[in-house]
């Protein structure tokens, strides 16, 4: 057994205690590949990350990201998360005001603007239509009514999402999901009304629900939102920037900031807050 630095950091609250808690293990060298899923399961929160020495000399560290089900090669808030702890533990990343993590997907570019962090979104590992029969499978395990879907769509940029537009906003919070029956990871997406806009400080309503990971609900989700954004903003559907709400139905706040540079990359990106620090020995 050895003692390890840790993190807890709230991520994407639009106040403290509002987001997605993602458990930080610092410089987890010596921790095997059960070790790690154990701790994961153990925190029981939607991803454990461990922070490791880079193995490409274009990263500035590495990192491993588990759920309590498995293992994944990225995920949204643990990249801001864990790139928040790396910083506040004196982390310097090569280049200032940018930083790369080395994971599964291979290299993903950070940038800073004072404490705010942003991921660029990775690119899709499989997008496309949908087949009707797990489509089918999938709207009737959500509870959707036909006349709220708008479109569905393949945005797996890891984790395996299968991303649906609803409606409204509305739909989105009003689903009661079979969690048994659902056999994809999948999101869920729908537009705020003019004066709901006003009121939330919000374009969209988001939900994730991931049981295949272990986690039914996810309260704010990176790596959803971010495949979202390749999708709908590339057809036209949804702007250049805006901002996501998600966690409502989990009595969470989430804020996620969507941009678009000029060269087309899309930009995840919100508050990232660290709750606790300590040590763990595993």
């Amino acid at each position: 057994m050895a003692t390890y630095s840790f993190s807890q950091v709230d991520v994407f609250g639009s106040r403290p205690l509002a987001g997605n808690p993602v458990a930080v293990v610092h410089d987890a060298t010596g921790l095997d590949d059960e070790q790690m899923a154990a701790f994961a399961r153990w925190t029981n929160l939607s991803e454990t990350t461990f922070l490791l020495p880079p193995e490409d000399p274009g990263a500035d560290y590495r990192l491993r990201i588990f759920t309590p089900g498995e293992e994944l090669p990225f995920a949204g808030h643990p990249t801001l998360g864990s790139a928040h702890a790396w910083l506040a533990a004196g982390g310097r990343p090569a280049i200032p005001d940018r930083v790369v993590q080395e994971c599964g997907v291979g290299l993903v570019e950070l940038r800073r603007d004072g404490d705010a962090l942003a991921f660029r979104a990775p690119d899709f590992v499989r997008t496309g239509p949908v087949d009707e029969q797990t489509l089918g499978r999938v709207v009737g395990a959500l509870g959707i009514e036909a006349a709220q879907l708008v479109g569905a769509w393949w945005i797996d940029n890891g984790p395996g999402w299968l991303g649906l537009e609803l409606d409204s906003a509305a739909s989105v919070l009003s689903l009661r999901p079979a969690f048994a029956a659902l056999e994809v990871d999948s999101g869920v997406i729908g537009p705020f009304t003019p004066e709901e806009r006003e009121a939330t400080g919000a374009d969209v309503e988001v939900r994730a629900f991931c049981p295949g990971l272990g986690i039914n609900e996810d309260p704010v989700t990176g790596s959803l939102n971010a495949g979202f954004a390749m999708w709908l903003t590339r057809e036209g559907r949804l702007p250049a920037s805006y901002v996501a709400r998600q966690g409502t139905a989990l009595g969470r706040d989430g804020r996620v900031l969507i941009s678009t540079d000029d060269s087309g990359d899309v930009w995840v990106g919100g508050a990232s807050r660290t709750v606790v620090r300590g040590s763990v020995d595993l």
